[in-house]
C-alpha cells in the first residue's frame, strides 16, 4: 500500500512539473478555409508579453508551457486566444473583413488611436431615442444640448458645435441648414442602425479632418461584417409618456462578393409631460431609410455605395422662435479600399460623399405670428472625401498620409410679412426678404501624415502633422453688412497647422497614455457670416465677423486603465489653453435691425479673444459581482474660464455621476441605472447664462429571449417622476411664455419588441 501512495505520488509530482515547465512550443499558423499559411503573424504568451512571428511557411517556435494562454494576431485576419495544451499546435485564423466605417481599431496598438474609445457596441437597448444625441446622456464627459426633443446635439468638456469634428462612418457629413441648429447631423440618422460610437478625445490623430476639440464618429451597421445568405429584422416600440410610436426594419443579403442592406425607420411622437405634469411641446414625425451596396471584387478589395435620405415633418422647437414644417436630406458615399498591396504598402483607400438639407422654419403656431408671418427656406450642401494610404517600412512602424476636403455652402432667406394695423382694419402688409446665409462658401483642403513606430512589446510612439488650407467667401451680401466692413468683403485665405505626439504604454492588462496635440479651427459660417439673427440662448442679434482669426487648442491629457482579476478602473486628466477664442460679445456701434424698439437694443458681433482654459477629469470604476452580476460606476468634470473677461466660458455641463447594476444571461437581462447631476453655478455673465439646480434620475430596464430569434424589452424611465431640466438646454419659447427651461420628461413606461430572420 506504502508503494502505491509513492507511486502516484510521484506521478501527480512529475505530471506537475510537466506541466509547469517551460518548453519549446511549435506551431504552425494558416488561414482557416484555404489551409496556406500565414507568414508574420504575432504569437504572444497572454502573461510575460513574449512575441513572436511566424515565418513565410506560417511555422512558428516560443518558449512557453503548459496552460499558457496564446494570443495570435495578423493584420489581415481576426486575433485569436488559444490555451497550450500539447508542445505542437496548428492554428487557424479567419480572414479579416474589411471595414470601411470604422476609425478605431482596438486590437492593434499600430493602428489604435491615441486618447480614443469606443462608448456604445451592441448595446442591448429597450427605448427608442428621439435623436442619435440621446446615446450620448450615459457618456462620461459629454453633455447634450436640447433646443426641442427633436433638434439636440453632444457637447464634450467645454467643446461644441464646429469644436467637435463629427461624422458618419468615418468621414462622412451632413450640416445644418438651419443658423438656429434644428437639424444637426443626429437628426438625419437612424438611431437603432448606429452600432457604435466611436469617440477620440482631443486633438490627437490627424488623419480624419480638421480635429479641434475631438473626434465622434457615428458607426452604422455593416453588412459584410454577416454570414452569407439573408439577414433581418423588424422592430416596434412604444413610450406612454407622448404616445409615441417607432417602427423599423432592415433586411441585408451576402455572398462573398456582394451584399446588400437596407434599413428604414418611421416615428410619430407626440408632446411630452414633465415631472409636474406640463406639457412640453415636442411632437415630430420622421421617416428615415439606408441603403449599403457592397462590392469584394478580391478579398483584399472592398467597394462601396451607401445612400440615406431622412424627412422630417411637423417638428415643434420648444426652445426656438419657429417650428419647422419639413426637414428633408439625403446622404450619398461611396468608398473603395484595397489591403494588402505590397510589403511596403498596407493599404489605399478612397473616400468620397455629399449630402444636402432642404429646410423650412416659420412661425405660424407661434404668438408673434399674429404681427408678423415670418418663413425661412434655408439650404446646406456638403460634400468632399478622403484619400490614405498606409505604409509598413517595417514591422513596428505604420506612416498613414493622405489629402482630405470638405466643401460647405449654404443660402436662404427669411420672407417676413408685416401686418400694420390702421385703427382695427388691417392695412396692406409689407413684405421684407432678409438674407440669412448670404450664399456663403467655406472650403477645406488638408494634407496630413501620421506614424505609429513600436518602441519596444509595450511601447507605442505616435506623431502627426497635418495643414488645412481654407478659402471662406460671401457671394450675395446684405448692403448693412457690406457697410459695416468697409463696403467690400473679399475672400478670406488660412493655412492652419495642427500636429500631435503621444506615447502609449499597453500590456494585456493595462494602459497608460500621455498626449499632446495642437488643434486648429477656422471660423464657422454663423461666426463669420451671420447677419442680425437671434442665434444663441440670449434674446440678442448675432452679427458676424468675417476677419475672425482662426481658434488655437493646446491640449494635453494623460489617462490610464487597470483590469484586475474582477475589477476594472480608469481615468483621463486633461488640460487646454485655447488661444484666439471666438465669443460674441455686446457691440454699441450696431444696433438692433428687427424691432428696433424691442430689448436688448443693441446687437452681438463675434469677436477673439486672447484666451480661454479648460481642465478637468473622467474615472470609472467597474466591478464583476460575478460573471453575470456588474456594477459600473463614472464621474467627470470641466473647469473652463474665460481668461480675458475673468469669468467661466458659457455652456459647461456640470459635475456628473452615474451607477448602474446590469445582470445578464443569454436569454435574460435587466439594468438599474442612475444619473446624478450637481448645480451649475458656475455661469457666464456675457452671455445671460443661469445657473441650474442639481438632479437626479433613475431607469430600470428589462428584456427577455421568449422564443428564438425575439426580444422583448420594457423600461421605467425617470422612476420618481422627477422634475428637472439639463443646464445647456435652451429657453422655452414655444407658448406665450417667453422665457424659462425646457424640462425634461417625467415618469415614462416603454416597450420594445424586436424579431430576427
Amino acid at each position: 500500500m506504502k508503494i502505491y501512495f509513492i507511486m502516484i505520488l510521484f506521478l501527480v509530482s512529475s505530471t506537475n512539473a510537466l506541466w509547469c515547465q517551460q518548453s519549446i512550443i511549435k506551431g504552425k499558423v494558416v488561414e482557416a478555409i484555404t489551409n496556406k499559411p500565414i507568414e508574420n503573424a504575432s504569437i504572444q504568451i497572454k502573461k510575460p508579453n513574449e512575441i513572436v512571428n511566424s515565418d513565410i511557411d506560417g511555422n512558428f517556435t516560443i518558449s512557453a508551457k503548459i496552460g499558457d494562454v496564446l494570443i495570435i494576431r495578423h493584420l489581415s485576419f481576426e486575433s485569436k486566444e488559444i490555451i497550450i495544451e500539447t508542445s505542437k499546435l496548428f492554428i487557424y485564423l479567419d480572414v479579416k473583413h474589411i471595414n470601411l466605417e470604422n476609425i478605431i481599431v482596438e486590437a492593434d496598438v499600430l493602428k489604435d488611436l491615441s486618447q480614443s474609445k469606443v462608448v456604445v457596441d451592441h448595446v442591448k437597448s429597450t427605448t427608442q431615442p428621439r435623436n442619435v444625441s440621446d446615446l450620448f446622456r450615459d457618456i462620461p464627459g459629454f453633455g447634450i444640448q436640447k433646443r426641442g426633443a427633436y433638434a439636440s446635439e453632444p457637447f464634450f468638456r467645454a467643446f461644441k458645435y464646429e469644436q467637435l469634428n463629427v461624422q458618419l462612418d468615418g468621414g462622412m457629413k451632413i450640416l445644418n441648414a438651419c443658423p438656429n441648429r434644428m437639424d444637426p447631423i443626429t437628426t438625419h440618422i437612424i438611431s437603432d442602425e448606429i452600432e457604435r460610437i466611436e469617440v477620440v478625445k482631443g486633438p490627437y490623430t490627424m488623419r480624419f479632418g480638421p480635429n479641434f476639440g475631438g473626434i465622434v464618429n457615428l458607426v452604422s451597421r455593416n453588412p459584410n461584417t454577416l454570414a452569407n445568405g439573408i439577414h433581418g429584422d423588424v422592430e416596434a416600440g412604444y413610450e406612454t409618456n407622448g404616445d409615441n410610436l417607432s417602427t423599423r426594419g432592415s433586411i441585408s443579403y451576402k455572398t462573398d462578393q456582394f451584399d446588400i442592406s437596407l434599413n428604414g425607420e418611421y416615428r410619430d411622437y407626440g408632446d411630452y409631460e414633465d415631472g409636474d405634469g406640463t406639457v412640453v411641446p415636442s411632437s415630430f414625425k420622421s421617416t428615415d431609410y439606408s441603403v449599403k451596396l457592397g462590392y469584394n471584387p478580391t478579398e483584399k478589395q472592398r467597394i462601396q455605395l451607401s445612400w440615406r435620405q431622412s424627412f422630417g415633418r411637423d417638428i415643434k422647437h420648444a426652445g426656438l422662435p419657429m417650428d419647422s414644417p419639413y426637414d428633408d436630406s439625403f446622404l450619398a458615399g461611396l468608398d473603395y479600399k484595397v489591403t494588402d498591396i505590397s510589403d511596403l504598402i498596407s493599404s489605399f483607400s478612397v473616400k468620397g460623399f455629399y449630402s444636402d438639407v432642404d429646410h423650412l422654419m416659420t412661425n405660424e403656431n407661434r404668438p408673434s405670428f399674429k404681427m408678423t408671418e415670418a418663413a425661412s427656406n434655408v439650404f446646406s450642401t456638403t460634400y468632399g472625401g478622403k484619400t490614405e494610404l498606409v505604409l509598413t517600412p517595417n514591422d513596428n512602424l505604420f506612416i498613414y498620409t493622405g489629402v482630405d476636403a470638405n466643401l460647405i455652402g449654404r443660402e436662404g432667406d427669411r420672407e417676413r410679412t408685416v401686418k400694420i394695423m390702421n385703427g382695427n382694419t388691417l392695412a396692406t402688409p409689407k413684405i421684407f426678404t432678409d438674407k440669412i446665409w448670404q450664399d456663403s462658401k467655406l472650403n477645406d483642403f488638408g494634407v496630413f501624415v501620421e506614424g505609429k513606430y513600436r518602441l519596444t512589446n509595450l511601447f507605442t510612439l505616435t506623431a502627426g502633422l497635418r495643414s488645412d488650407f481654407v478659402n471662406a467667401s460671401i457671394n450675395d451680401a446684405e448692403l448693412d453688412f457690406l457697410q459695416l466692413y468697409g463696403g467690400e468683403i473679399g475672400d478670406s485665405n488660412e493655412t492652419n497647422i495642427s500636429g500631435t505626439v503621444s506615447l502609449k504604454y499597453k500590456s494585456e492588462d493595462a494602459q497608460v497614455q500621455i498626449a499632446l496635440g495642437r488643434g486648429v479651427r477656422t471660423a464657422s459660417m454663423i461666426e463669420r457670416y451671420i447677419n442680425h439673427f437671434s442665434v444663441g440662448v440670449d434674446p440678442y442679434e448675432y452679427v458676424g465677423n468675417p476677419n475672425l482669426d482662426p481658434e488655437i487648442n493646446n491640449q494635453i491629457e494623460i489617462s490610464f486603465n487597470k483590469r484586475f482579476d474582477k475589477i476594472e478602473v480608469g481615468a483621463s486628466v486633461f488640460y487646454s489653453l485655447i488661444t484666439d477664442y471666438i465669443v460674441p460679445v455686446v457691440d454699441e456701434n450696431i444696433s438692433r435691425k428687427f424691432m428696433p424698439s424691442a430689448q436688448p437694443t443693441f446687437a452681438k458681433r463675434f469677436i477673439n479673444i486672447d484666451e480661454a482654459t479648460q481642465s478637468g477629469f473622467e474615472f470609472y470604476f467597474n466591478y464583476e459581482i460575478n460573471k453575470d452580476f456588474k456594477f459600473t460606476t463614472d464621474i467627470s468634470y470641466t473647469y473652463a474660464q474665460n481668461e480675458e473677461y475673468e469669468e467661466p466660458l458659457p455652456q459647461i455641463t456640470p459635475l456628473t455621476a452615474h451607477a448602474g447594476l446590469q445582470y445578464e444571461k443569454e436569454k435574460f437581462w435587466t439594468r438599474l441605472n442612475s444619473r446624478f447631476v450637481a448645480a451649475q453655478i458656475r455661469t457666464s455673465e456675457s452671455f445671460m447664462e443661469t445657473a441650474s439646480n442639481d438632479f437626479a434620475t433613475f431607469d430600470f430596464s428589462i428584456g427577455f429571449v421568449p422564443i428564438e430569434n425575439l426580444t422583448v424589452g420594457a423600461s421605467v424611465l425617470n422612476i420618481f417622476d422627477t422634475t428637472y431640466y439639463e443646464h445647456l438646454n435652451f429657453s422655452y419659447q414655444n407658448s406665450d411664455l417667453l422665457s424659462g427651461r425646457i424640462f425634461e420628461p417625467g415618469r415614462n413606461f416603454t416597450v420594445k419588441v424586436n424579431y430576427k430572420f
